[in-house]
């Protein structure tokens, strides 16, 4: 049984753990693996992935937290508002911007059918080995903060790093 004082309330009617107080060792790893993760990728590529990994699991305390951290990176408002239908604004993004786009979508989204042999064929055209790890490293960090704030109830716009 567990006896833990420390939670999160997101409504008037449930309480959640703060998961960084509850379990400091795993959100330590996880703030390890996230760095780690990071290492030689753009800024700008981090934040993209980021935000539209949050868009698809419907995170908006991630969402809010990346969007903001890629304004102060420099990033545009016009490539943050395309990021959900960048497909249709191709041209908002880079080809390895889109490659890693298409990536994140089909990572995050595995349970849809995998990750298609040509969407990864076409990151691995945009990103050495080493790259390609970093930033399914990064996916999978993402998709895992992701589970976090949402399993946590954690509230956009009250980012607590």
């Amino acid at each position: 049984m567990t006896t833990n004082t420390t939670h999160t309330t997101t409504d008037t009617t449930t309480t959640r753990i703060n998961f960084a107080k509850t379990a400091p060792k795993v959100f330590r790893a996880l703030i390890g693996f996230d760095a780690a993760a990071r290492e030689g990728l753009a800024p700008a590529l981090v934040e993209l992935i980021q935000i539209r990994a949050s868009h698809l699991n419907h995170c908006a305390y991630c969402l809010h937290m990346h969007t903001n951290d890629a304004r102060k990176a420099g990033e545009s408002e016009d490539r943050l508002h395309m990021v959900p239908v960048w497909r249709e604004a191709r041209h908002f993004f880079t080809p390895q911007e889109q490659a890693a786009l298409a990536l994140t979508e089909a990572v995050t989204l595995i349970a849809d059918g995998g990750v298609p042999d040509d969407v990864y064929a076409e990151a691995a055209a945009h990103f050495d080995d080493e790259e390609l790890a970093h930033v399914l490293a990064l996916i999978f960090t993402i998709n895992t903060w992701n589970r976090v704030a949402l399993s946590t109830g954690k509230v956009a716009g009250t980012d607590e790093r």
